[in-house]
């Protein structure tokens, strides 16, 4: 027997995610949008709760071959499109997409302000975004304390530090990308304008996928 303690296997995060992307946004079916898409886990998880068509973004092509490689294997590639593209100009007709999601790389976006306006240009009235990071509000306990403890080894083994942006900066990213903050709910939402006004400082709308606004919902746990 190996004396080399096998690791144990961490519960997958994304479908966690994935239940958190439903329940805060409730969006509509349509057109789904995973931003820094990789491989696909997210889009893989949201197609399990949702039957809209999923579009994959990411700028790597080796990583949109796998995503369509495992579309393929899950009977999803009816309804996956992979497009090759960067969060700060997306490939993406104004007002097409009903919900854009993106876990974990908008904290690696060059210009985090850009990407945030291209989502808000991309959705249709009434659509909505969820970016940012975390494992997802109903992930154990015990696996988060453990991804956590395996990410910082697996830094200190690399000898560098974290070169991601704080969380702090990231919650910036709807103003600095003109977007103003709803002040009862600057922690959890992003707003967008009323698209049917036309002044020069429209109302802004918050949340609600009844009202012809458009919410960015930012993630977090």
């Amino acid at each position: 027997m190996s004396s080399q303690k096998t690791q144990q296997e961490l519960p997958n995060y994304y479908t966690c995610v994935a239940r958190d992307v439903v329940e805060t946004c409730t969006p509509r079916e349509g057109v789904w949008v995973d931003l820094g898409c990789g491989d696909g886990p997210l889009a893989f998880a949201l197609a399990e709760l949702s039957g809209s068509v999923l579009v994959l973004v990411d700028p790597n092509r080796e990583a949109l071959a796998r995503a369509l490689s495992k579309a393929a294997k899950l009977d999803l590639s009816r309804r996956t499109v992979a497009v090759r593209g960067q969060a700060e100009s997306l490939p993406l007709a104004d007002d097409s997409v009903d919900l854009v999601v993106s876990r974990g790389s908008i904290f690696f976006w060059e210009d985090r302000s850009a990407g945030v306006r291209e989502a808000n240009r991309v959705l249709r009235p009434g659509g909505k975004a969820m970016l940012g990071g975390g494992l997802g509000k109903t992930y154990p306990a015990w696996a988060r304390q453990e991804f956590i403890r395996r990410r910082r080894e697996g830094v200190r083994k690399q000898g560098g530090t974290p070169s991601a942006p704080s969380r702090r900066s990231v919650a910036r990213t709807p103003s600095d990308a003109g977007l103003r903050m709803p002040a009862s709910r600057t922690s959890k939402s992003w707003a967008r304008p009323d698209c049917r006004r036309t002044t020069r400082t429209p109302a802004w709308g918050c949340g609600s996928s009844s009202r012809r606004s458009r919410s960015n919902h930012e993630h977090r746990d």
